[in-house]
């Protein structure tokens, strides 16, 4: 977390202050459009940092992320380790596109090696509404507090109209297990609506998570291959190399 982000979260400042954080997150947002404006139709996938190559969720993932590339999707991370780098490394081996929004932490999280185009982010809050702008699906890979926090935000997004019923995967049901049972709580205490689990699919299954997105992604909001646009040069605008 940026250091004015802290300050700003600490209560109420003078005015001069806020109205100098607010245009720095207003400069961070548009930033982040510069970077990805050329980058969609999207799927983002969230999970943790902390898996390495060779561990089964990072090989799930990279398995994954390639097939959902070769839908003609570019594959959306928060651009760092682990599940993140997974994903890039699958799409970028599949001869797919790989973006990342990487978070500016106190201990640097470092863009991974498998992006083609990146951006950092200063503000966990800009980089989450980043992550789902530009997507049409998102993955939920096993992962920490922060996966949780992009699930529910999507999710949240979702049931409230505030966009789309875009498709969410939830992999991995052993990993998810409490969570999913608590969910059932919710609904049994009716703090959600029995309905709401039509917003997310659960499995294990690769086939079935590339099928769902598919069907209702491409198919539901008959999506078509990205057309190729061309940057503005007075903008000093790039597109995404492959």
């Amino acid at each position: 977390m940026a250091i004015s982000e802290i300050k700003f979260l600490a209560g109420p400042q003078n005015r001069w202050k806020e109205f100098k954080f607010a245009t720095e997150v207003f400069f961070e947002f548009i930033k982040g459009f510069r970077a990805l404006h050329f980058s969609g139709p999207c799927v983002t996938i969230f999970g943790s940092a902390r898996f390495k190559d060779g561990h089964p969720y990072y090989e799930k993932t990279e398995e994954l992320a390639a097939r959902i590339a070769r839908l003609g999707f570019t594959i959306m991370t928060g651009g760092g380790p682990g599940i993140m780098e997974a994903a890039n490394k699958g799409a970028r081996e599949a001869g797919g596109r790989s973006v990342g929004c990487n978070i500016v932490l106190p201990h640097e999280q470092h863009p991974n090696a498998f992006l083609d185009k990146w951006v950092n982010i200063k503000f966990f809050f800009v980089r989450k509404t980043l992550l789902i702008k530009y997507s049409y699906a998102f993955v939920v890979m096993p992962g920490g507090f922060g996966t949780l926090d992009e699930y529910f935000e999507a999710l949240t997004l979702v049931q409230t109209k505030m966009i789309a019923q875009f498709p969410i995967v939830i992999f991995d049901k052993a990993f998810h297990q409490h969570l999913l049972a608590h969910i059932e709580v919710l609904k049994q205490q009716g703090t959600i609506s029995e309905d709401d689990s039509q917003y997310y699919l659960i499995t294990d299954s690769v086939d079935e998570a590339v099928e769902y997105i598919q069907q209702n992604s491409i198919v539901k909001f008959k999506l078509q291959p990205a057309k190729p646009r061309k940057p503005f040069k007075w903008l000093f605008e790039r597109g995404v190399k492959k």
